[in-house]
């Protein structure tokens, strides 16, 4: 297992254009797995590339284990890279492509042909050894790139949009795959998405970066529960946002005062973020206001309010009972968990649009 470290590494393709990675420092746990999360034009693959050897920082740093591998050439790295676009040789079997880097190191043939059987089944395509990339969907084509990865036992294993060719039902197979041989072989593994879902599910630690720069590195649950901005709380989406003056871990807002004994933030203007199923219909007490329903979904697991709230609109998720209770129209009271609210910076630079 190899920890992966990032040290201030920057990469400028040009002297007129900002970096596209710009002084990232990261720590990558040994055996977990890691998303490399955030928009397109972000620098995640950018960075993943520079891991691998195939683009050279600008400056910076990139150690293994706590040794640098600046130097170190691309293929002797024990770093392994699978491509958005798979790129198996298509006039090769399955057999000789998954074995390729086995060959190119002068490996035994005997051995290799066990080897691709091994892998073969890990991937659970026993018995392809014959056929041609062309003759594979693109769910079976991802999993023979993964297994010519794996095959070389690297140290590290780099995942480029690994799900973003699939459709919804081979993206949940590979999800599953790609987490249970990660945990299997306890490989330090880390892969690039635009997708909040896909990086929610599979890694241990999301990093999100925007225009080259990282936001918040953190398990997963801290980017709903605890976002450092509200651009961040943003972009994973759901959020209700307040504007509010925050002092005394108490949010005044033009709705009302709220308990909001967890803050990112001092004394000063600031913003009250609370996800929709923190808020609770119909109950009465501390952090409670007066609200009127404007309109409800059912959604079969779970139901959709939007309720108006003073000149505030705020989205409640509730168990889906909650539509025989309540009807469009109807003045309820309304509460907002205090140990659910989380307060954050104002933004200068991004609306506070609730709910979204």
């Amino acid at each position: 297992m190899t920890q992966v470290t990032l040290s201030a590494l920057t990469k400028q393709f040009d002297q007129k254009s900002d970096p596209a990675v710009d002084r990232l420092d990261l720590q990558i746990e040994s055996g977990k797995l890691t998303a490399l999360l955030g928009p397109s034009g972000c620098g995640k693959t950018t960075t993943m590339k520079m891991i691998a050897g195939l683009l050279r920082p600008t400056s910076g740093d990139i150690s293994f284990d706590g040794q640098s591998i600046l130097s170190i050439a691309p293929e002797d790295r024990g770093a392994v890279m699978v491509f958005q676009n798979y790129l198996l040789f298509p006039y090769m079997t399955i057999a000789e492509n998954i074995g390729f880097g086995l060959k190119m190191r002068k490996m035994d043939r005997k051995e290799i042909r066990s080897r691709v059987k091994d892998m073969l089944d890990l991937v659970q395509l026993p018995g392809f050894e014959e056929r041609r990339p062309r003759q594979l969907s693109g769910g079976q084509q991802q999993r023979i790139a993964l297994a010519r990865a794996l095959i070389v036992q690297p140290n590290v294993l780099l995942l480029d949009e690994p799900l973003s060719n699939l459709d919804a039902h081979l993206r949940d197979e590979m999800r599953e795959l790609i987490r249970r041989i990660q945990t299997e072989m306890a490989i330090t593994t880390v892969f690039v998405t635009h997708d909040q879902e896909e990086a929610v599910v599979l890694a241990d630690r999301i990093a999100l970066l925007f225009d080259g720069r990282l936001q918040q590195f953190d398990v997963p649950d801290a980017f709903f529960d605890t976002p450092k901005s509200v651009e961040i709380a943003k972009f994973f989406g759901g959020t209700n946002f307040i504007p509010g003056f925050y002092q005394d871990s108490e949010i005044n807002t033009s709705i009302g005062r709220f308990s909001a004994p967890h803050s990112a933030v001092g004394e000063g203007d600031a913003v009250l973020s609370i996800r929709p199923e923190a808020i609770t219909l119909g109950a009465n007490g501390d952090n409670s206001v007066t609200g009127t329903i404007r309109s409800h979904v059912y959604v079969g697991r779970y139901a959709r309010f939007r309720i108006e709230i003073g000149e505030v609109e705020v989205e409640a998720v509730t168990d889906p009972g909650a539509v025989k209770m309540f009807s469009d129209g109807e003045e309820i009271p309304v509460r907002f968990d205090p140990n659910k609210i989380w307060v954050i910076s104002p933004s200068p630079d991004v609306a506070l649009q609730d709910g979204g």
